[in-house]
């Protein structure tokens, strides 16, 4: 089991890694949380992937920034509660017909809302 889990996080961090390359040309993809995501699916799978992420001359920065205590982009953090709540909502009025399953939704939406803007907030951002 411990194999599949490893291969399925390199996929997910790949995944996401690929997400947020496109983000940093397309303003709707959030790049560093995603950059976030394939950095802790790597460390927990893959010791190689993840120092060639955090090493990396053209996106290692955006981790490094939020490891270091520095933030994130405004940029970022907007899109990502935005794009956060496209998909919340869209979900929840054409998909989910549970009112119960609704609401559950819309809590997990406004913590990851709270988590997203209450992180630090970059202002001088270097690419």
């Amino acid at each position: 089991m411990k194999g599949i889990t490893k291969f399925l996080l390199v996929i997910a961090g790949s995944v996401s890694l690929v997400l947020g390359l496109i983000g940093i040309i397309l303003p709707l993809l959030p790049t560093t949380p995603l950059l976030l995501l394939a950095a802790a699916c790597y460390v927990r799978s893959s010791k190689r992937l993840y120092l060639w992420l955090i090493t990396n001359k053209y996106f290692g920065s955006y981790i490094e920034n939020y490891r270091q205590g520095r933030g994130i982009p405004l940029k970022a953090k907007v899109m990502g509660v935005i794009v956060l709540w496209i998909t919340m909502g869209f979900s929840i009025v054409f998909v989910i017909p549970l009112l119960a399953i609704k609401l559950l939704l819309v809590g997990i939406g406004a913590f990851f809302t709270w988590f997203i803007l209450k992180q630090k907030t970059l202002h001088n951002v270097e690419r």
